[in-house]
Order: structure tokens, then C-alpha cells, then sequence
């Protein structure tokens, strides 16, 4: 029961910090391409990197601070879902270049996130 309140609580942390930062991400732009969206999955695969490293390789999260972290807020701060609407609605509005930029934005800027998250884990203390 306590790690089913641990992620419930981590995911809710999750969600309100993707909300806020994503509209805060967003106010800097006005064009239709989903910034706040691609920045929050950036930062949340960043931030999800850096915990594993942190508790796989440096041992320095218990493992219900380890779940609390990534199966709760990393779970409910990444957008994946979102990602997936909005890249459908550029598509469906006629933007293709801007739905297939922010696909491989996506997937080439989480993917590098990730990889510096558990470098950062691993290596910085």
C-alpha cells in the first residue's frame, strides 16, 4: 500500500509541474508548434536518467525513493500521450514538416536527455 501512495503522490507532483511548466514554456512562443509539450518530455526524460543513475550506480535512493521518482513524478510529468495528439493534429491541420520536425525533435532530444541524465547520475556528485 505504501508504494501505491508513493507514486500516486509522485504522479500527481508530476502532473502539476508538467501543467505549470509546459503553459510557462509555451507563453514564450506564439506559433501552433507544441514547445511546452517538447520541452517537459525533454526535461522529464533528463530528470528520469538522472534518478536511475542516481539509485542504479550510485545507490544513493531507496527504492521507494526511486519508485516515488520515476514510476510516479517522471511518470506523471512526461507528455507522451500529449505528444502523440499534438503531432496528430499538426498533421491533420496540414502542417507535415512541423509534425515530422517535432517527431524527430522528440525522439532525437529525449533520447539525448536521457543518455546526459544517467551520465549525470553516474558520474556527478
Amino acid at each position: 500500500m505504501k508504494t501505491l501512495v508513493l507514486i500516486f503522490i509522485g504522479g500527481g507532483l508530476g502532473s502539476v509541474t508538467r501543467f505549470g511548466l509546459g503553459k510557462w514554456i509555451s507563453s514564450w512562443h506564439t506559433s501552433t508548434f507544441p514547445y511546452g509539450t517538447l520541452g517537459v518530455n525533454v526535461i522529464a526524460c533528463l530528470v528520469l536518467g538522472w534518478i536511475i543513475g542516481l539509485a542504479d550506480h550510485k545507490n544513493l535512493l531507496s527504492d521507494s525513493s526511486r519508485l516515488f521518482w520515476t514510476i510516479g513524478f517522471c511518470g506523471g510529468f512526461s507528455t507522451f500521450s500529449t505528444f502523440s495528439s499534438e503531432t496528430i493534429s499538426l498533421v491533420q491541420s496540414g502542417l507535415h514538416v512541423s509534425g515530422g520536425l517535432y517527431i524527430l525533435a522528440s525522439l532525437i532530444l529525449c533520447l539525448l536527455a536521457t543518455y546526459a541524465g544517467l551520465y549525470l547520475g553516474e558520474h556527478i556528485n
